[in-house]
């Protein structure tokens, strides 16, 4: 009994022993997890916005290089027009002191059609200014095979660049877009040892954790335009290291899990930059999208991105115009909010100028105004709301003062697609409002109180809401940051909803008097009520309690 109870007391140390030792594992385990969940400090990339930027338009006469129109056409050598299109959205030409003329129809205004040359100085001077003028951190200057018939045109373009990024205190870099790059690996290495390194003694060229930025878009991609193994990606972003550079990689979107997009077996080579910046274009068109993608993909690639030490920089888009994805900047928004809600360590911008693809920040076309007639353009007030040639600028602008924590994360877009509002139809969409009941008393949220009441004699804050179109012809009231619900009829009404559903659109009915009802989704009307108790969403007709007046 005395050795098994020796035996006992023998085995019960070296497990007391043993778990303790594994408790300081543990510890010092957890001590190198917390080092490397630590990101970057704030940089030029690290806490900012930056803009992918093609810089990739010429036209014939422009003086280039190239003597064509670039981008702009498929057939370069003629001018582009309506058989000859290589754009999806039309730019807002009227800042361009230099243009060139094109086969397009006159504009809807009777101008000439007219688009603009990169290699134009005052091109790039304005877009340089639009960045500074909307906190745009920094722009990847796009570049390409340098060794091709283009060559020349986008050495010139970067020193253009380089000149403009210094007179508007902005940042830029070089991203290597390596698609059909046949002898990438040497020449890659080549192009920066004998010209894009010499850029990194300007003031103006980003810098990360002390170290000049270089990204390389394409690794990993499943397709034969991205035809390289895992190891010579690898040793291409190892000899950047090497030389003292930040790496950041555009990388396919499912890099993470190495499929779909992303080719197996990369995830060394992933884990090896720096920073990651996955690709977003094409993947989602909406915000029901934008919202599956942050919880299946945008939450994790975080999570990894802590765990390893790598900085993550998601994407994030306007929408294509073309296809009607825009939502007034809705969609572009909610991926600002998911993704700083994440944690992201910086935000990419795609793209600042890309036209061709139509998901362009830049100034673009308003209404049907300013694209050229019968070609098929869309403007920006495509689904029906007015939005000035800026305002993607602004978006991106309200996005990136979010990031650096200047206003309140909010999922409720602050910013109006016109500065002042505008009315459609008749209907003040993003604009505020203030709605008076038949007993002179005005509508109120109710402040903390969630049921609303038109019982007020003034509007302050609570009583102001703003009328946001919510498609379809379809309002939605927001006051703050929540959505004014109909509660399908069954409960009084209430500002209660941080999204907008089927129970937060209203039709918006003018009646003959020159009041206004408001019918939600119920077929029913909004009453005051009288003023005497909750207001609530259960009339058959538009009584005069069903009626209001708005400033």
């Amino acid at each position: 009994m005395k050795t098994i109870t020796n035996v006992y007391l023998l085995a019960s140390l070296c497990l007391l022993f043993s778990c303790a030792k594994q408790k300081l594992n543990a510890q010092s385990d957890n001590q190198q997890n917390t080092k490397l969940v630590q990101s970057s400090p704030a940089g030029d990339v690290v806490g900012k916005i930056t803009v992918g930027y093609q810089g990739w338009f010429a036209c014939i006469g422009d003086g280039s290089p190239i003597n064509a129109w670039w981008h702009w056409a498929p057939n370069a050598s003629q001018q582009p027009s309506s058989g000859n299109n290589g754009i999806k959205s039309w730019p807002d030409m009227r800042e361009y002191t230099s243009s060139y003329q094109t086969g397009f129809s006159n504009l809807g205004n009777g101008q000439q059609a007219r688009l603009f040359s990169s290699y134009s100085d005052q091109t790039i001077d304005i877009h340089f200014k639009w960045m500074e003028q909307n906190g745009i951190d920094a722009a990847a200057l796009q570049r390409f095979n340098p060794n091709g018939w283009e060559g020349p045109i986008r050495d010139a373009v970067t020193s253009k660049v380089k000149i403009a990024a210094e007179a508007h205190n902005r940042k830029f870099y070089i991203m290597y877009d390596v698609s059909g790059w046949t002898n990438m690996q040497p020449e890659i290495k080549a192009d920066w040892t004998s010209k894009m390194s010499a850029y990194t003694s300007s003031p103006a060229y980003a810098k990360q954790n002390g170290k000049p930025v270089v990204c390389i878009w394409g690794f990993g991609f499943d397709d034969n335009n991205h035809p390289w193994s895992a190891d010579v990606c690898l040793d291409v972003i190892n000899w950047f290291k090497a030389k003292g550079c930040y790496v950041i990689g555009g990388v396919p979107t499912h890099w993470r899990d190495g499929n779909s997009d992303s080719r197996p077996n990369f995830l060394q080579a992933y884990k090896a930059l720096n920073m990651i910046s996955p690709w977003m274009v094409g993947r989602i068109g909406n915000v029901n999208d934008a919202d599956n993608f942050y919880s299946n993909v945008n939450v994790p690639d975080q999570a990894f991105c802590n765990a390893n030490g790598i900085d993550y920089q998601p994407c994030v888009l306007p929408g294509d115009l073309q296809e009607r994805q825009r939502a007034h900047g809705d969609f572009m928004w909610r991926q600002f909010y998911n993704m700083i809600k994440a944690g992201c360590q910086g935000i990419y911008i795609s793209m600042f100028d890309e036209y061709n693809e139509g998901n362009q920040i830049a100034k673009t076309a308003e209404n049907t105004s300013m694209v050229p007639s019968g070609a098929g353009f869309l403007a920006l007030d495509e689904d029906g709301v007015k939005c000035s040639a800026d305002y993607y600028l602004r978006l991106t602008n309200d996005g990136g003062k979010m990031l650096k924590g200047q206003i309140p994360l909010t999922a409720v877009r602050p910013t109006e697609p016109v500065i002042g509002g505008g009315t459609i139809g008749g209907i003040p969409f993003d604009q505020t409002v203030s709605l008076k009941g038949s007993n002179n008393l005005f509508v109120s949220t109710g402040g903390s109180i969630q049921n609303m009441f038109c019982n007020r004699s003034a509007a302050a804050g609570t009583e102001r809401f703003i009328v946001v179109n919510a498609g379809n012809g379809k309002v939605a009231l927001k006051n703050g940051d929540k959505y004014v619900s109909s509660e399908n009829g069954a409960l009084p009404i209430s500002c209660s909803r941080t999204a907008i559903g089927i129970w937060e659109q209203f039709d918006w009915v003018k009646n003959s008097n020159g009041t206004i009802s408001l019918r939600g989704n119920n077929g029913k009307f909004i009453s005051t009520e009288n003023g005497t108790q909750a207001m609530t969403c259960n009339r058959d007709s538009a009584g005069i309690w069903e009626q209001f007046n708005f400033n």
